[in-house]
């Protein structure tokens, strides 16, 4: 079981979610009927009569229960959704009351088949209900213009059973022969294949592990729109994009046991690389953003899915793409003259505000010239491979070239400062960001390896690696990049640390981010000092890392 106030209920390709979340950060009072086609909107309020019910959330079966009776709803499909009742009622309504010449819902009867159609501006998707048995006790608004209450109710007191589709223009009226019974067995029988293939090691060391794969398994959506591949969304909350650094740790988390699904996962921003090489801030079904960029962690994440993939993937294309990401950064983010690159503004780091950047914002920093490091010698190794000496060579010079900038002009003392691409003028903060060139691993010389996991250790929490030190003026308990513990930080970080030598703080923060997310969920980010989940509270990049450290911590305690 789960809380549907955290996570959404949902079925693996549906863009469709049913969840009290109707908007960034908003909750109503009723579960309801959300579609994420074109952004997040409420479709139908599902209100039970009677209504002091206890909602019970399984990954195959969503269930109002009350002492009269239930209301059962399970996923049919991706675009299809059965619903039942016995001895409790359902009231089905609008979200929008309000229809205008660009917004709202319309309801009418079909005459085909007798179905109420609702057809929704803001999705630009219609949605059916079929009575399969029993009778409505009522359907209002039908053919109603402007301001209407639009709802079809089921009666309490007697069983019936409804389907609701979501579709484009038409379709064949509703036909079925599986009863719901079948429905929900199908439903669960689906996400438990896939469970068993993205986490066979879980254990009872791992106890929340299957529902990081329900978080990521209901997350994931058919192809439509702007992405031309299955996706998994960061969450069918509010966070309903894909991010081009988020989908690195999905891709990781499922490429040993759903190959094809990770690998769709890296490719994704890819899909729309522009002329410069550089990715998109974000994708979205309806969106794609180009006014910031994502850090270049994509040839760590490479050597991490190769590492993982049960077969080698055909790499000449991915080597091309990589290659221009990478030709992006030393063309268009170097100043003359100079060796590192720079950021333009805290969001193309993804530490949208931290305190790295309080200061002059587009600056040359530690971890944006480590994480190029990182795929300028994985672009050599694919270049070896794919027998291009020349390009080999090149990237190894221009990988050479950074880490001797980044040494000699960011290191001072025992830290990295991060330096203005303007004036020179250097920075320092006690953002763990600066701290992040430790996922260069064994590619540090000792002494700043050993420099990076002290001060690493001090901003270990009881729950994790807070991203301000929390003695800092600058700490925020709840201020995004400036305190809170995060999936993606905790990942790099490890993995560098282990690399590097430093296991036994790398357990440490392996162990203390598996117990954050045993007790306080997948939340985006989580209070440092309380363990409290903060944001979006089920976000696919946070249940990744989750499967990502606990399947490694199983196979080092039960090596094969």
């Amino acid at each position: 079981m789960f809380a549907i106030q955290d996570i959404p209920f949902s079925y693996r390709g549906s863009w469709l979610d049913v969840s009290p979340v109707v908007a960034e950060s908003t909750y109503a009072e009723d579960l309801h009927l959300v579609s994420h086609q074109t952004g997040l909107h409420p479709v139908f309020r599902l209100t039970p009569s009677p209504g002091d019910v206890t909602i019970i959330a399984t990954p195959a079966l969503l269930t109002w229960r009350h002492d009269a009776g239930r209301v059962e709803l399970a996923y049919e499909g991706p675009d299809a959704i059965r619903v039942r009742g016995d001895g409790l009622g359902l009231r089905i309504a609008a979200a929008a009351p309000t229809l205008t010449p660009f917004g709202g819902t319309y309801l009418y009867r079909d005459p085909l088949d007798g179905s109420s159609v609702f057809t929704c501006y803001e999705t630009g998707r219609r949605y059916r209900i079929t009575v399969l048995s029993g009778t409505p006790e009522d359907i209002a608004g039908v053919e109603a213009l402007g301001t209407a209450d639009r709802h079809l109710a089921l009666p309490a007191g007697c069983p019936w059973e409804i389907a609701i589709e979501e579709y484009g223009t038409a379709r064949r009226p509703y036909s079925s022969t599986a009863t719901f019974d079948e429905v929900r067995d199908a439903a669960a029988a689906t996400f438990a294949a896939f469970v068993e293939t993205i986490a066979p090691w879980r254990s009872p060391e791992t106890p929340v592990a299957e529902l990081a794969a329900y978080v990521l398994w209901s997350a994931t959506v058919d192809p439509a729109g702007f992405l031309a591949r299955p996706a998994v969304l960061m969450s069918k909350h509010w966070m309903d994009k894909v991010w081009s650094w988020d989908h690195c740790f999905n891709a990781i988390a499922l490429a040993a046991g759903q190959p094809e699904l990770a690998w769709h996962q890296f490719q994704l921003p890819f899909d729309h690389q522009d002329g410069s090489g550089a990715l998109p801030d974000s994708v979205a079904h309806s969106e794609i953003l180009y006014n910031y960029v994502k850090p270049p962690i994509h040839g760590w994440a490479l050597r991490c899915l190769l590492e993982r993939l049960p077969e080698r993937p055909d790499l000449a294309s991915t080597y091309d793409r990589l290659a221009r990401w990478t030709d992006f950064w030393l063309t268009h983010r170097r100043a003359p003259g100079h060796d590192l690159p720079h950021y333009q503004h805290g969001n193309d780091s993804g530490w949208d505000n931290a305190t790295t950047f309080d200061g002059t914002r587009v600056i040359e920093t530690a971890d944006l010239a480590a994480f190029l490091i990182l795929q300028l010698r994985q672009l050599a190794r694919l270049a070896t491979e794919l027998r291009r000496p020349g390009d080999a060579l090149r990237w190894t010079t221009d990988a050479d070239r950074i880490r001797a900038a980044m040494l000699d002009r960011l290191w001072t003392d025992d830290r990295f400062a991060a330096r203005s691409a303007a004036t020179g003028e250097s920075s320092i903060s006690e953002s763990l960001l600066d701290l992040m060139p430790i996922a260069l691993g064994a590619e540090l010389p000792a002494d700043v390896s050993a420099a990076l996991a002290r001060r690493i250790e001090t901003h270990l929490t009881a729950h994790g690696l807070a991203t301000e030190l929390v003695d800092s003026p600058e700490y925020a308990g709840d201020g995004y990049w400036r305190g809170p513990i995060w999936a993606p930080s905790t990942v790099l970080i490890e993995d560098g640390l282990r690399r590097a030598g430093h296991t036994a703080l790398a357990d440490e923060i392996s162990h203390r981010f598996r117990a954050l997310c045993e007790k306080s969920g997948f939340a985006e980010n989580f209070d440092a000092e309380t363990g409290t989940g903060l944001r979006d509270r089920a976000y696919t990049w946070t249940a990744s890392s989750y499967l990502i450290l606990a399947a490694a911590h199983e196979h080092r305690r039960t090596p094969s």
